[in-house]
């Protein structure tokens, strides 16, 4: 790679991390409080059929929620229980959503997609559907999956992500998580946006850092998904995070 040719990559990495912090949400420092709330009974789950949807789902029955996965293609979800329901439907069909979401406490998003080359906004405007149907429905505790390295955790999934993984392979995929965050801020429901590190699936640890300060400008900061869907599921029944974005890594 030639000197030029790797400073106009610098240039538009440190540029796309720049649209990234301010695109996405800044709550500022994140201070976890104390708070609880009262246990909900029925969670959906978006996005059910991802890598980390399955944890979702899996350790949500373990805790003994009824748990509704919500799924383009259900079948793609091998798992059957008796607190387990099934909804097909699509976030960018607002019919779906609004035939699945009443009835819930709580809603949690896992959504993701796969294409990340196409100008797609799936996450953002898949989220504004989800958030219309949740507010007329009066449905008010919404936990979402994003990532690290938007908003004021920007740059803090490492130097790999910053320069290369980030700019060559997911900016549109980023920037359109970044302005699903900025929906999700801007809404009046009970909102905890969650920001995972570079995601594994290795076992889920003892311990795991959450907060403001989590992630590195320099090395990259891994966490598994079965670690992701127990904090996700711990927010259910905690506001110590509500309307922030708490970083996840170990």
């Amino acid at each position: 790679m030639s000197l030029n040719l790797l400073l106009v990559l610098v240039l538009y990495a440190i540029g796309l991390m720049v649209a990234l912090r301010v695109g996405g949400h800044r709550s500022g420092s994140i201070a976890p409080a104390t708070g609880s709330r009262n246990r909900p009974e029925r969670i959906l789950i978006i996005g059910a059929t991802g890598r980390t949807g399955r944890q979702l789902v899996t350790q949500a029955l373990e805790r003994g929620f009824a748990v509704t996965a919500f799924a383009r293609d259900p079948s793609q979800l091998e798992m059957r229980h008796p607190r387990l329901a099934i909804a097909q439907g699509n976030v960018l069909d607002p019919a779906s959503l609004e035939a699945a979401i009443p009835g819930h406490d709580a809603v949690v998003s896992a959504l993701g997609h796969k294409r990340y080359f196409s100008l797609s906004s799936t996450h953002a405007e898949g989220t504004r559907h989800i958030l219309a149907a949740m507010q007329r429905h009066k449905v008010r505790r919404f936990v979402c999956l994003t990532s690290l390295g938007l908003g004021d955790s920007a740059g803090r999934l490492g130097m790999p992500y910053n320069l290369f993984v980030i700019p060559l392979l997911l900016p549109i995929y980023f920037l359109d998580k970044a302005r699903q965050e900025r929906l999700i801020a801007k809404s009046d429901v009970e909102w905890i946006i969650v920001r995972p590190g570079s995601l594994n699936n290795g076992v889920k640890r003892d311990r795991v850092n959450s907060g403001s300060r989590v992630g590195s400008y320099l090395w990259t900061v891994r966490v598994s998904r079965a670690n992701v869907a127990d904090f996700v599921l711990n927010q259910l029944t905690s506001d110590a995070y509500l309307r922030s974005a708490p970083g996840l890594a170990w």
